[in-house]
């Protein structure tokens, strides 16, 4: 069973930064792309960030120049470092993780954590 636990959520003022973490364990096969989306209190899911396997990231443009997205393949762990933060980012932050079976395409093996608390607040 695949089990994503993310960390590093809490309380920042404005401006300021936030490392989060997601570790994956229990799954049987390599991990893909992995990514970050932020749920709102209005419930919507955004997404925020991803990197492949081999490194390559992209960011939303609503992040774009203030987070940085980062992985250690070999520990299953992915890294969002949030700086310069706005109230406008607060959310639940979710971790995913595309873990296809072998012989299937990427993309389409999504698994997810429950997420991590972000409040920017003056």
């Amino acid at each position: 069973q695949v089990h994503l636990v993310e960390s590093g959520g809490g309380l920042v003022q404005p401006g300021g930064s936030l490392r989060l973490s997601c570790e994956a364990s229990g799954h049987r096969y390599n991990i893909y792309t992995m990514g970050w989306y932020r749920q709102t209190p209005g419930g919507q899911r955004e997404w925020i960030a991803s990197i492949t396997r081999g490194g390559a990231s992209n960011l939303s443009v609503f992040v774009k120049g203030r987070f940085t997205i980062t992985r250690d393949t070999a520990k299953n762990t992915v890294f969002l470092q949030m700086n310069s933060l706005k109230p406008e980012d607060s959310g639940v932050y979710l971790c995913s993780a595309d873990i296809p079976p072998p012989g299937r395409p990427s993309g389409n093996y999504l698994y997810w954590g429950v997420g991590t608390q972000v409040t920017v607040s003056s």
